[in-house]
């Protein structure tokens, strides 16, 4: 028996993850707006939490066992899994913000990457802005290569590959994408680099959530004292993005963006369709 047996969602699952993606996206397009020096990242959580309930959503973070929040809010030098608390984001700060929604018992996941405006510090931003950058364009390309590939290890070279082109980044290997669904983590694993195994099949009914985590410096990571956050060893800036997508018979849909990933799509050549 093949051991990817029961990954492939039915067209009709598929639909039915199309408004948890929109949450999802949703809340971070709020959140987006709302970074600026000032304003705690508990204050980010909180907006959040009001759009994907305004959707008929609720946060599938709070479901994680432990934690009781809606976002991870990760700022300049941690990674991923930040707890949004009374930290006051600073000019010139790289923040990472990772939410997901779940509405009628399936799940969307995404995240993002804000460089806050510091006009004092031009270097500093120019720097983290080229990594949000590159990790962002990773993500891209590893979607792009999801539509034309055949097997899903395929996404993780196609990732490392770009990255690689941009200069001298660190790829974490400790944390990667997953499948989602009913569950917020589900198999398959979804690498950011490349391993030797394929993978199973990239066919309809395949839904993953891409999401490479780069760093400025190394690859080393230690998980902070309140148990959640990871944090870089050398102290480099972090960049985390996140996507979640779904392979149909018509093409792929990132149901995490709004556009349906049309834009960041674009400079590969590849048209998301519609799940119809």
């Amino acid at each position: 028996m093949s051991p990817f047996r029961g990954l492939y969602k039915s067209p009709a699952e598929l639909r039915l993850m199309v408004a948890p993606g929109l949450a999802t996206a949703a809340s971070l397009s709020a959140v987006r707006a709302a970074i600026r020096p000032g304003v705690t990242t508990i204050e980010l959580d909180a907006i959040a939490e009001r759009v994907i309930r305004s959707l008929g959503g609720e946060s599938n973070f709070m479901k994680e066992p432990g934690y009781r929040h809606t976002i991870c809010a990760s700022v300049n030098d941690d990674v991923v899994h930040g707890i949004p608390g009374d930290r006051v984001i600073q000019p010139g700060d790289i923040v990472s913000i990772d939410s997901g929604a779940e509405v009628g018992g399936w799940n969307g996941d995404a995240a993002i990457t804000v460089v806050v405006p510091d006009p004092t510090r031009p270097e500093l931003v120019a720097e983290r802005q080229r990594l949000s950058e590159t990790t962002e364009g990773s993500l891209w390309a590893g979607i792009a290569r999801l539509a034309v590939g055949g097997h899903l290890n395929e996404v993780g070279a196609a990732i490392e590959d770009h990255i690689e082109s941009a200069g001298e980044y660190g790829i974490l290997e400790d944390y990667v994408g997953h499948g989602i669904g009913r569950s917020m983590h589900e198999d398959p694993p979804v690498f950011n680099y490349r391993v030797r195994d394929r993978g199973p099949r990239i066919k309809p009914g395949l839904v993953v959530a891409i999401e490479p985590m780069v760093t400025a410096g190394g690859i080393e990571t230690f998980t902070r004292e309140d148990d959640w956050t990871v944090a870089t060893v050398d102290g480099t800036s972090a960049a985390h993005w996140e996507h979640s997508v779904a392979v149909h018979a018509g093409g792929i849909w990132v149901l995490t963006a709004e556009d349906g990933g049309a834009t960041g799509l674009a400079p590969f050549g590849v048209i998301p369709v519609p799940i119809p």
